[in-house]
């Protein structure tokens, strides 16, 4: 390692430290002025309650104590309509105070303005002291690895203390801890107790039938660590990932010093104040840029990765992040325009339609565009060129994957077990997508808000908290260091679902092996993001036409003997999953394939 590159190690260290510390240098205070309730019952409830307690005028230290103070007084205002008769005419929760209203009437924005201190008087310099310092140590780290001989170095990545993973007795406990605590939480999220059990009854299912029904409770599960204690510094950097998204979406109340950090920046580019969603946007876009620079000198002897990197990170910098806040300051309706349904799951909620349609002729271009994306686009670009186009060409998921998520692809688990969990589970969510889509539909064009007896703002509201946030954020990034780079990928994401059927049954897409040139190295299914065990296929012969396989190319890239091949060609289209390109023994005949 090179003085730069520790030189920038340190640098890199200190910008996440100054940033985590960012949330506890501002003080809050609000007044009367700043409480924007309109039910007069409610307002009124909780200005006296605001009165008891004391909380309007006084300096609060931190978000935390500030929080704990106005949820205190929610309570008191609460308990105060409770104990109060309904007047005559009064809707119940007209009158009193749910408490999902907490969320409603105390919204991170009002945090953020109640803020006083350094952080709110000097957002950039703080932004440079924290994200910048951070983003050049991680350039200074990376531009010496230009200077290194081309080509992939299998140096010690499982015995790195970051990149060696989870053993599959971590895995199954950090999943053990994660999965029923999603849910508990989803029960005080949502304040109903259906969905949850509804979703834990289909997790034991999809448990019973892998491990039983399937017979796979005696195959042995991937280890992808070695020997011995995990990877402490992945576990240290898998935790804070998880808390930094625990936080983006069921927390924001506690980021309000990293939203007033990036204001100056949202204000530029939007005209507003910075949200979470834009400080996730922004810090997104950044890392796949230096990240991505990352790629371009691990993998800048394969052009094919040097094209497909600079894509991911045009797609990202321009549709993703700039195009959509331009748009949000020109008074237009603003998307992300390479968003396609089912991963952009609320495309078609009513409030998406209204307000597309009302955005003039911009915003009817967005609904067709969608529509088409989702209809035309995705299975016949899908049959010319495989699902590669998009989930390593062009998706935000899968460029975060595969530049951030790129030390780690090497974890993902090959087991048959884990194969069958895979069909079960992302399935499952792709179907889950479309029940939740056609009932959100439903009542947009027929105005009923039942379906079957069933809510459906609840239904869409629990596939936004357990996919949308839950599947796609906690699980599927923070656990980049833990299970690998692909986990919402290859598990969850329901586009992903769809893309790969229309690849495995009718596309012309599929990596082509020469088995007689394959030396067994292992190089290529070690650095295979998707789990597939790409060596068994080469030792046969056999062409690698998958659901799940991103067509990312890097089996072909670490290969030293240029046995796979990505290619399109429809020839062989409807038997090419069905035999193996090598000698082919059936009971009538010896057949060689070609």
């Amino acid at each position: 390692m090179t003085l730069l590159q520790k030189t920038g190690i340190g640098l890199f260290i200190i910008g996440i430290g100054v940033f985590t510390a960012i949330l506890g240098l501002d003080s809050y205070k609000i007044g009367e002025k700043d409480i924007n309730i309109e039910n007069e019952y409610h307002r009124k409830a909780f200005l006296e309650a605001a009165q008891s307690t004391g909380l309007f005028n006084q300096d609060y230290a931190s978000n935390v104590s500030f929080m704990a103070a106005i949820k205190s007084t929610f309570k008191q205002a609460q308990g105060s309509l409770q104990n109060q008769a309904i007047p005559d005419g009064v809707g119940e929760w007209d009158f009193k105070l749910g408490d999902w209203k907490f969320k409603e009437y105390f919204k991170p924005e009002l945090v953020r303005d109640a803020s006083f201190g350094t952080v709110k008087d000097n957002p950039v310099m703080w932004w440079l002291l924290s994200v910048g310092i951070a983003l050049l140590g991680g350039l200074f780290y990376i531009i010496p690895k230009f200077n290194s001989l081309p080509g992939i170095k299998n140096n010690g990545i499982y015995h790195s203390p970051m990149e060696r993973g989870l053993t599959w007795k971590w895995r199954a406990l950090a999943l053990g801890i994660t999965i029923p605590g999603i849910l508990i939480y989803g029960f005080f999220y949502l304040y109903d107790w259906f969905w949850p059990a509804v979703t834990a009854i289909v997790i034991g299912l999809i448990i019973g039938l892998v491990m039983f029904y399937q017979n796979s409770k005696n195959n042995n599960p991937q280890r992808s660590a070695g020997p011995g204690l995990t990877g402490w510094l992945g576990i240290i950097t898998g935790v804070y990932m998880i808390g930094f998204y625990i936080l983006l979406y069921w927390a924001p109340h506690y980021i309000t010093g990293w939203m007033t950090m990036f204001d100056p920046f949202s204000r530029a580019l939007n005209g507003g104040p910075a949200s979470q969603w834009f400080v996730y946007g922004m810090l997104y876009t950044i890392i796949i840029i230096v990240m991505g620079v990352r790629m371009f000198a691990k993998y800048r002897h394969n052009r094919y990765q040097l094209v497909r990197t600079g894509s991911v990170m045009f797609f990202q910098t321009a549709f993703a992040f700039l195009i959509p806040e331009i748009l949000s300051l020109l008074n237009k309706p603003s998307m992300d325009l390479k968003n396609i349904w089912p991963l952009n799951y609320t495309f078609f909620f009513d409030w998406n339609i209204d307000n597309l349609i009302s955005g003039g002729g911009l915003g009817i271009f967005m609904l067709v565009w969608g529509i088409i994306l989702v209809v035309i686009a995705v299975p016949l670009i899908t049959y010319f060129y495989g699902k590669r186009w998009y989930c390593s060409w062009v998706c935000g998921c899968g460029g975060l994957a595969e530049t951030l998520g790129d030390p780690y692809r090497q974890l993902s688990d090959k087991s048959m077990r884990a194969w069958k969990y895979e069909r079960w589970i992302i399935h499952g969510v792709l179907a889950f997508a479309i029940v939740m889509t056609a009932m959100t539909l439903y009542t947009y064009f027929s105005g009923s808000s039942h379906v079957i007896g069933m809510n459906t703002n609840n239904v869409r509201s629990w596939y936004g908290f357990l996919i949308g946030a839950g599947f796609s954020g906690i699980v599927g990034t923070g656990f980049y260091p833990l299970m690998g780079n692909r986990v919402w990928c290859r598990f969850g994401c329901p586009l992903a679902a769809y893309l790969g059927l229309v690849q495995r049954f009718k596309s012309r897409f599929r990596i082509t092996t020469n088995g007689g040139q394959c030396i067994s190295c292992g190089n290529c299914s070690t650095y295979c993001e998707m789990g597939i065990d790409v060596r068994s296929y080469a030792q046969k012969g056999q062409d690698i036409v998958r659901a799940s396989c991103v067509g990312c190319g890097i089996c072909s890239a670490v290969c030293p003997r240029g046995v796979l091949r990505l290619e399109n060609g429809s020839s062989d289209i409807s038997t090419r999953t069905d035999a193996m390109r090598a000698i082919h023994i059936t009971e009538d005949q010896i057949q060689l394939l070609s």
